[in-house]
């Protein structure tokens, strides 16, 4: 586990934090919160989805008559 957590907050450090300086805490809890919304998880391979990441998973469970609607 601690692993895992070393390699979030090292993204977390590189991706949002060594990025820039936020006038504000508010402002940066908001680009952390977008950073893990938009980005982290939907890039992040999950078990529960046979080690896919969402997007993968999305693409393999989207049948095509449902992209067409």
């Amino acid at each position: 586990m601690l692993k895992v957590s070393q390699s979030f907050f090292a993204l977390l450090q590189k991706n949002v934090l060594d990025r820039q300086r936020w006038a504000t805490r508010e402002q940066l809890r908001i680009a952390i919160v977008t950073w893990i919304e938009r980005t982290y998880h939907r890039r992040r391979r999950q078990l529960r989805l046979g080690r896919l990441t969402p997007v993968e998973f999305e693409t393999i469970m989207t049948t095509p008559a449902t992209q067409a609607a």
